[in-house]
C-alpha cells in the first residue's frame, strides 16, 4: 500500500516537472519567435522607409529628373511600399514648391484610401498645395475632416483666407479658433490684424489687441509690427504711434509702419518727424514717404524726394502716378507714365493697372491700346490685375466686345475681373448680360457678390424695364443672402431707379428706413429721380432736406427752376433764376470727346 502511495506520488513529481519543462520550453519559443518577428519587420520596415527617404532627399536636393524621380515614387506606391506620414508630408510638400499640381491631387487620393485623411500632418501638407492653387474649398475639406486640428491647420486655412482677400471668412475662422480649446499663437494673432487692418474693423483690432496682452504676445516684435499696420489701416494714427512708442525693440519693419500709418493718413508733417527720427532707411522707407505726399501734399515735392532717392523702384514712381491719378489729374499721369518709359524703368502690373485706370477716365482708347500693347510685350496682359484694368478700361472707352474677349482670355479671374465685366455690361446699356453675368457668378464655389457687384447689378436695372419688384429682390438678397449692409451708393441707385419708374414717395421712405436721413448725398439723388418723374411736392420736401444739410446748393437752384417750369410756376421759376443771378450760379460747361482715327477712304 505503502508502495503504491510512494509510486503515485512520483509520478505525479514526474508530471509536474515535465509540465514545468513543456512551459518553460514554450516560453523560450514563443520569445523567440516573438524576436524573430520583430527583426523580421523592423527590417521589413526599414526596407520600406529607406526607398522614402532615399528619394525625398534626392527631390529635396534637386533631382537632375525630377519627372523620373517622381516616377519612381509612383512605382513604389503601387508595388506595396508604403510611405509613412513622415513621407507623405515630404513628398508632397516638395511636389507643391514645384508645382506639379496633378500630381499632388494623385497623393491626395493615395492618401484618402490609405487612411491617412485624418493625420493632422499629412493633412497641413495637402491644404498647403490646395491654398497654393486658389482651391480653398479643397482645403477646407480636408481641414474639417481633421479629427483634432492644431493651431498649424486652424493658422493655414486662416492664411489661406487672408491671402485671397476672404477677410471676414478669415475672422470668422479666427473667432472659432479662440473659442476652441486651441491655444492661439502669435501668428494667429497676425493674421486676424491682418484681416482687421484690410476691413477697417477698428473696434474688433482693439478687442484682438486685448487678447495678445492677456497671452503675453505684446513683446513679440511681427505683433507690435501688425498692431502698427493694423491701426494705421483703420486711420487711428495715434494708436499706432502708442504701440510703436511701447514696443521694446523696434526693426526696420515697425519704423516702415509707423511712417506708413502716418503718411498714409494725411498726416504729413508726423510722417517727416518720424522720418527724421528713422536710423536707417530702406526703399519702402522712401515709397512711403513719397505715396503720402503725392497723395496728400505737393507732388512736386514727391518728384523730388523720387530725383533723390538711392534706388528708386517701379513702386516708387507708381506711387506718383498714383497720386495723379486719385486726383484726378489723369493727362500729368499719362506724361508721368511717358517719362517712366523714356528712363528704361521696370513697370509691373500695378503701374499698369493705374495708368490704365487713368486712360479710362479719360476714355482715351489709342492710349489703352498703346498700353495694352505694352503689356503684351512684357507679357503682363494676362496677369488678373492688368486684365480687370483692360476690361474696365476698353468697357468705358465703350469697346465692350474687346472687354468681353480679353475677360473670356483671361486664365485666372478673381471678384474684381466678375465686377469689371458686369460693370461694363451695366454701364454699355446691356444689362441683360450684366444679369446673366451675375448669375453666373453666384455658381462660383470661390467667389461670392460683393457690395460693389451688387451696385453694378442695380446700376444694370436702370437700362432696362426690369420690374421693380426684381430690383427690390435683388437688394433683399444683398442683405439677408450675402450679409451686405447697404451704402449711401447703394441707396442712391435704388432711389434713382425708384425715381425712373414714379415711386419718389416710397423712396423717400426708404431713405429713412435705411438710416441715411442725415445724408445730402441721397436727398440730391432723390431731388434727381423727382426731376425725371417731375414729382414736385416730394422734390420741394428733398430741396429743403439739402438745403438744411448743406445750405444753398447749385444743385438745388437748377433741379427746382426746371421743375417749377415744367408745372408752369412761372412766378416761383422766376424767383429760383432771381436767386441764381444773386448767388452767381453758372451752369458749368459741358464737354465731349470722340478719340478719330485716320480712316483711308
Amino acid at each position: 500500500m505503502r508502495r503504491t502511495l510512494l509510486g503515485r506520488v512520483q509520478n505525479y513529481q514526474l508530471k509536474q516537472q515535465q509540465r514545468s519543462y513543456n512551459l518553460l520550453s514554450n516560453h523560450l519559443i514563443s520569445t523567440n519567435v516573438v524576436s524573430q518577428r520583430n527583426n523580421i519587420y523592423n527590417q521589413v520596415r526599414k526596407e520600406s522607409f529607406e526607398p522614402w527617404l532615399n528619394l525625398i532627399s534626392i527631390l529635396a536636393n534637386g533631382g537632375i529628373d525630377m519627372d523620373l524621380t517622381l516616377h519612381e515614387a509612383s512605382k513604389m506606391l503601387h508595388s506595396g511600399i508604403k510611405p509613412n506620414d513622415y513621407s507623405l508630408v515630404h513628398l508632397v510638400r516638395i511636389s507643391t514648391d514645384l508645382g506639379y499640381d496633378s500630381y499632388c491631387q494623385q497623393l491626395h487620393c493615395y492618401v484618402l484610401k490609405s487612411g491617412f485623411a485624418s493625420n493632422a500632418f499629412v493633412s497641413n501638407a495637402l491644404m498647403r498645395f490646395y491654398r497654393r492653387i486658389d482651391l480653398l474649398c479643397e482645403a477646407d475639406k480636408l481641414f474639417v475632416e481633421i479629427p483634432q486640428p492644431s493651431v498649424i491647420s486652424w493658422n493655414s486655412m486662416i492664411s489661406g483666407y487672408v491671402q485671397t482677400g476672404k477677410f471676414r471668412k478669415a475672422l470668422g475662422l479666427f473667432l472659432e479658433l479662440h473659442r476652441s480649446e486651441v491655444c492661439s499663437n502669435e501668428y494667429s494673432f497676425t493674421l486676424a490684424l491682418a484681416a482687421c487692418g484690410q476691413l477697417g474693423f477698428l473696434q474688433l483690432g482693439k478687442s484682438i489687441h486685448s487678447n495678445v496682452l492677456k497671452f503675453g504676445f505684446e513683446c513679440a516684435v511681427v505683433v507690435g509690427n501688425c498692431l502698427i499696420d493694423t491701426y494705421g489701416k483703420c486711420g487711428a494714427v495715434g494708436d499706432a504711434i502708442l504701440v510703436f512708442n511701447t514696443m521694446i525693440d523696434n526693426d526696420i519693419i515697425s519704423w516702415n509702419s509707423v511712417l506708413a500709418a502716418c503718411a498714409r493718413n494725411g498726416n504729413l508733417e508726423q510722417a517727416f518727424s518720424v522720418w527724421s527720427e528713422m536710423p536707417i532707411r530702406d526703399t519702402i522707407s522712401y515709397n512711403e514717404l513719397i505715396s503720402g505726399i503725392a497723395q496728400f501734399g505737393n507732388i512736386d515735392d514727391a518728384i523730388d524726394l523720387l530725383s533723390n532717392m538711392p534706388n528708386p523702384n517701379s513702386s516708387t514712381w507708381t506711387s506718383i502716378m498714383t497720386g495723379y491719378v486719385n486726383r484726378n489729374r489723369p493727362r500729368e499721369a499719362l506724361r508721368f507714365f511717358n517719362e517712366m518709359h523714356s528712363n528704361d524703368v521696370q513697370m509691373d502690373e500695378f503701374s499698369f493697372s493705374i495708368i490704365l485706370s487713368g486712360i479710362a477716365s479719360l476714355s482715351a482708347l489709342t492710349w489703352g491700346i498703346l498700353s495694352h500693347c505694352c503689356t503684351i510685350k512684357r507679357g503682363l496682359d494676362t496677369s488678373v490685375v492688368v486684365g480687370s484694368a483692360l476690361i474696365d478700361m476698353y468697357s468705358k472707352c465703350g469697346q465692350i466686345k474687346n472687354a468681353e474677349s480679353m475677360f473670356q482670355s483671361l486664365p485666372k479671374k478673381n471678384l474684381v475681373t466678375w465686377n469689371a465685366m458686369i460693370s461694363g455690361y451695366a454701364h454699355n446699356g446691356d444689362s441683360a448680360k450684366a444679369i446673366q453675368l451675375f448669375e453666373q457668378l453666384k455658381t462660383k464655389r470661390d467667389l461670392k457678390p460683393d457690395w460693389v457687384t451688387f451696385l453694378n447689378v442695380l446700376a444694370g436695372c436702370s437700362h432696362n424695364e426690369t420690374p421693380l419688384q426684381q430690383v427690390y429682390q435683388y437688394f433683399e438678397s444683398m442683405i439677408n443672402d450675402y450679409g451686405i449692409q447697404p451704402t449711401i451708393e447703394h441707396c442712391c441707385c435704388l432711389i434713382r431707379l425708384m425715381g425712373q419708374r414714379g415711386e419718389t414717395r416710397r423712396a423717400g421712405k426708404l431713405i429713412y428706413e435705411l438710416g441715411f436721413g442725415s445724408c445730402a448725398v441721397v436727398w440730391k439723388a432723390l431731388l434727381g429721380a423727382c426731376g425725371v418723374c417731375t414729382d414736385m411736392k416730394i422734390a420741394m420736401i428733398a430741396a429743403a432736406k439739402v438745403i438744411e444739410l448743406e445750405g444753398y446748393n447749385d444743385y438745388v437752384y437748377v433741379m427746382m427752376s426746371n421743375i417749377f417750369a415744367y408745372y408752369h410756376k412761372w412766378g416761383e421759376m422766376s424767383v429760383m433764376r432771381k436767386l441764381m443771378r444773386e448767388q452767381r450760379v453758372i451752369k458749368e460747361a459741358a464737354c465731349s470727346w470722340i478719340e478719330m482715327e485716320n480712316v483711308k477712304q
